[in-house]
């Protein structure tokens, strides 16, 4: 995994994060939570959207912390 793209949607209220490229999507599935599951023709799954979602008024901006782990 080389980058992953993250779009907040302010009008929609969505999040959708990208792990791999947005062209390769073939199906999505929504699950119980309002999370949509974005799939390949393969049935990975190559991003998730998050329906409903908005910042809070104290947030300016959207935080992302990245965790790397090498090894067991």
């Amino acid at each position: 995994m080389e980058k992953i793209k993250v779009i907040h949607d302010t009008m929609g209220q969505t999040l959708t994060v990208w792990f791999d490229d947005p062209a390769k999507e073939y199906i999505c599935e929504e699950t119980s939570e309002e999370v949509v599951l974005i799939k390949d023709t393969d049935g990975h799954v190559i991003g998730f959207e998050l329906l409903h979602y908005r910042q809070t008024e104290e947030t300016n901006g959207l935080t992302v912390e990245t965790v790397v782990r090498t090894g067991p």
